[in-house]
């Protein structure tokens, strides 16, 4: 499975490849957004309702709530859309951060067991949870949170690693 171009956070080697690449499922931005998307619409009608007689109070409150609702939904989107998951042919990376970044890295050798969780919302909606554990570490050192069909991630990590733990390509 080829992916499109590389992105700018990291530098693959020139016999590595991204096998899998996902953000956070939607459901991630979480109920802020559509309780500030009904903040908006409040704030755009009595602006518009109480606009049509002129400036007042209730118009300028009207616009603040537009405005600070649309805030809300632009800052959830931000760090939503820039929180990638990659698995490449030897590594995972975890990157989170709008204006500062935090990238996490692990070698696949590196990893000694993983988990998959789904709550039941997960499982109707499709989304859940991959947590990685390291050689030598009890505690989780990566987790990919709210990933859209955890399934297929987790399918993918695990013929990576029967991959590497055989010292076999996968394809």
């Amino acid at each position: 499975m080829a992916f499109g171009t590389t992105p700018d956070w990291f530098h693959i080697s020139d016999d590595e490849e991204v096998v899998w690449e996902s953000r956070p499922h939607p459901i991630a931005m979480g109920t802020g957004v559509p309780i500030a998307i009904g903040v908006v619409i409040v704030g755009l009608f009595v602006a518009g309702w109480t606009g049509a007689e002129g400036v007042g109070i209730w118009t300028v409150l009207g616009v603040v709530l537009a405005v600070a609702g649309t805030a809300v939904v632009a800052a959830r989107y931000l760090v939503w859309t820039n929180t990638r998951y990659v698995i490449t042919s030897s590594e995972l990376y975890k990157k989170r951060g709008v204006i500062s970044r935090d990238v996490t890295q692990f070698r696949l050798d590196r990893i000694q067991n993983t988990s998959l969780r789904q709550s039941m919302l997960g499982r109707l909606v499709g989304f859940g949870d991959l947590t990685v554990y390291t050689a030598g570490s009890g505690d989780p050192e990566l987790t990919f949170e709210r990933v859209p069909r955890p399934e297929a991630a987790s399918s993918v990590l695990s013929d990576r690693l029967e991959g590497s733990a055989t010292d076999e390509p996968v394809r």
